[in-house]
């Protein structure tokens, strides 16, 4: 039985960030660290992976669906990715990268104390890119928890970058937010469990950490990039309005 977990989410190739919630207190002290997966589509990917491995065994690893789509899109198993930095991501990752991705599992449990069995998964447990949201019906959260276990009374999930905490059917659901694409508010975003559950986002220079990955990093687009995602100009609204329609709800009677 875990005390306590940190969960980092889509961390997205951001070093600083990802550096920022490391040095947190809790994160250090915390039993595990859990990737709830798109760790690498983002314009550090290398410096990412190499400090996470560096961290051993306190490290647990999830894919997520950017994270399978730089692999098969290495490996010729598909010749375009929708995200624009994907492919240069994709590109920077070494043989040892690939590998590392190529073992990752799509979701597993832990026991947390005073959560029990935790599901931890990148958007839900069935599918890497199907869309769950805050505000999505309960029919909705029935079809995507059908096939998981009784005990399984907590999931974690990724994805869509908005952290919440929501009952549905009786589980607890947790979202962290993402470490290096936060929407609706700057910082990076991540969540401590056990006994109970707490958001947290973690502050950082927002503008040094422009101007470091801007230096370190050979995408580009790297100004427009940082510009977007690190001083999070799309709103919460805005990724509501965009996510919503996948959710299923237009589908609803």
């Amino acid at each position: 039985m875990l005390n306590r977990v940190a969960v980092l989410s889509d961390i997205h190739g951001v070093l600083p960030a990802l550096e920022a919630v490391l040095a947190e207190p809790d994160v250090r002290a915390a039993d595990r660290i859990v990737l709830t997966g798109d760790i690498t589509a983002g314009p550090q990917p290398t410096q990412v992976l190499d400090l996470l491995v560096s961290l051993g065994d306190r490290i647990v690893w999830i894919s997520g669906n950017a994270d399978r789509e730089l692999l098969e899109y290495r490996r010729g198993h598909r010749t375009s990715i929708p995200d624009p930095i994907a492919p240069w991501a994709a590109g920077q990752l070494r043989e040892d990268h690939l590998d590392l991705l190529g073992r990752l599992p799509r979701s597993l449990s832990l026991p947390v104390r005073g959560l029990g069995k935790v599901l931890f998964c990148h958007a839900t447990p069935r599918d890497d890119e199907e869309v769950v949201l805050v505000d999505s019906r309960l029919d909705r959260w029935r079809e995507v928890f059908s096939g998981l276990d009784d005990d399984v009374r907590t999931v974690v999930c990724g994805h869509t970058h908005m952290p919440f905490v929501r009952l549905a059917h009786g589980r607890l659901v947790i979202n962290p937010g993402s470490i290096g694409m936060p929407y609706g508010r700057a910082g990076a975003h991540w969540a401590l469990l056990g006994p109970g559950v707490e958001l947290r986002a973690t502050p950082f220079d927002v503008e040094a950490a422009i101007a470091q990955v801007t230096q370190d990093s050979s995408y580009p687009e790297i100004a427009q990039w940082t510009d977007y995602f690190l001083r999070a100009r799309a709103t919460d609204a805005d990724a509501l309005e965009a996510f919503a329609p996948r959710d299923g709800r237009g589908d609803a009677p």
